[in-house]
């Protein structure tokens, strides 16, 4: 007996026809039909009721089916099993990450999984966070960490990192130093240093500035939160940062949050199928590593 003629046992009980099953599982008829006399010559039963224009099922036919269906569901279920080990044995992941960061955990997430599965190439891309999304959702990226002002991008799965507030970043002597709060309508009052449009932390600001129909005058953008802190200290500009970005320029500039922005920045994973054993994998490493952890975006 062999799982081909089970197959076409299968099929023919379910099309009821030689002819569409044939055509089903794309050999010729007269092929189903003597692989099928094979199987009940093994069996010593016959399995269909030739006798009438649909072919039936006989009582053994019957009692056969399920039985026939379970060998097939159980030599798929190995054949998947096998593909999942060969997948963390060989294979490519391709990771995207934000421009500018500087998360050690993702970098130590990586090397978890690579020492894990030297045999899993892998690939780490830096581009903007909306560009980084759109490349998880058609396929060109496994993963990315990205910057987002929303829980999960449309479509797909995510990992919250990182949740901040957003702060106005200004040396000493700048009138928001003096100021004990700060709202978005005394922060647009200045020049702005900011990041670019499509990352997370500018589009909380654009959001929110448009809640408020207000119009704020973007001076320099940088895509690294360094960056935007010394064109800051520089008087160059107003900085807007995440609370964990700030606070690592302390010792030259004032950080006071914005009241009346709520919506936190988020640090999150992207992923649109876990179906991967090998994405699975590196997920399983970066929760152990962002586990305790700050960073930014």
């Amino acid at each position: 007996m062999e799982l081909r003629q089970l197959e076409y046992f299968v099929a023919v009980a379910e099309e009821q026809n030689f002819t569409r099953a044939a055509e089903r599982v794309h050999i010729s008829q007269s092929g189903v039909s003597a692989q099928i006399r094979q199987l009940e010559r093994e069996l010593g039963a016959e399995l269909f009721d030739r006798t009438a224009r649909t072919v039936t099922l006989t009582v053994a036919g019957k009692a056969a089916l399920e039985h026939a269906r379970a060998a097939l569901a159980s030599a798929g279920a190995v054949g998947r099993s096998v593909d999942e080990v060969t997948d963390l044995v060989r294979g490519r992941l391709t990771v995207g990450m934000v421009v500018g960061c500087t998360l050690t955990p993702l970098f130590e997430a990586l090397a978890a999984f690579h020492d894990a599965h030297p045999g899993v190439e892998l690939a780490l891309l830096e581009d903007s966070s909306d560009r980084l999304t759109e490349g998880v959702r058609t396929g060109v990226l496994d993963l990315a960490l990205i910057g987002t002002a929303t829980a999960a991008p449309d479509g797909l799965h995510a990992l919250t990192i990182i949740s901040e507030r957003l702060v106005a970043a200004v040396p000493a002597g700048h009138p928001l130093a003096e100021q004990r709060r700060v709202v978005l309508r005394d922060l647009v009052a200045h020049p702005l240093v900011c990041m670019p449009p499509g990352t997370g932390l500018r589009a909380v600001l654009d959001q929110a500035c448009a809640a408020q129909h207000l119009r704020p005058s973007i001076a320099m953008q940088a895509g690294a939160a360094d960056a935007i802190a010394d064109l800051a200290a520089r008087g160059l500009g107003v900085a807007v940062l995440s609370e964990s970005m700030a606070a690592s320029h302390r010792d030259r500039l004032t950080a006071r949050t914005i009241d009346d922005v709520g919506t936190p920045a988020l640090l999150a994973l992207i992923w649109k199928s876990a179906h991967n054993p090998a994405i699975r994998e590196l997920l399983a490493h970066s929760r152990k590593a962002f586990t305790g952890s700050h960073g930014r975006e």
